[in-house]
């Protein structure tokens, strides 16, 4: 398998499931409430799906306060800096933040204001852009 920097879409295509690669490289969103991470409060780390970095630790997860982004994984932090970006995506016809893997380029969801967080951030994560990795 190739440098994950280096993948082509076909090579993307046949690593990920279709709702992963829908995420991750279409910059898709999965419906709301449907991640199979979302209601995970196992120790561990969350790790992204497309490459294995990790990304959020099971500490820095939390229940959002906004029924507007409770729908998906909610993290107040990542776990290292540089594991993520920010970008601007005016998409949809709104602005927002996005967050993509660092390492190699996978789209993981948004990043937005919220109050119920302990930091007033909310990264609002797609289920399908993650692995969990439990604490030994």
């Amino acid at each position: 398998m190739p440098d994950v920097s280096d993948m082509t879409d076909a090579e993307w295509k046949e690593k990920l499931t279709p709702e992963q690669y829908h995420v991750l490289r279409a910059k898709g969103t999965e419906p709301p409430y449907s991640g199979r991470v979302l209601y995970n409060t196992d120790t561990g780390t969350y790790a992204c799906a497309a490459c294995g970095a990790q990304l959020f630790d099971s500490s820095s997860k939390y229940q959002s306060g906004d029924p507007g982004l409770a729908g998906w994984p909610s993290f107040d932090a990542v776990t290292h800096s540089g594991k993520v970006r920010i970008q601007d995506d005016n998409s949809w016809g709104m602005h927002r933040q996005e967050v993509i893997c660092n390492t190699c380029g996978g789209h993981l969801g948004h990043l937005f204001p919220d109050d119920s967080s302990p930091t007033g951030q909310h990264y609002c994560i797609n289920s399908a852009a993650l692995q969990f990795l439990p604490k030994k």
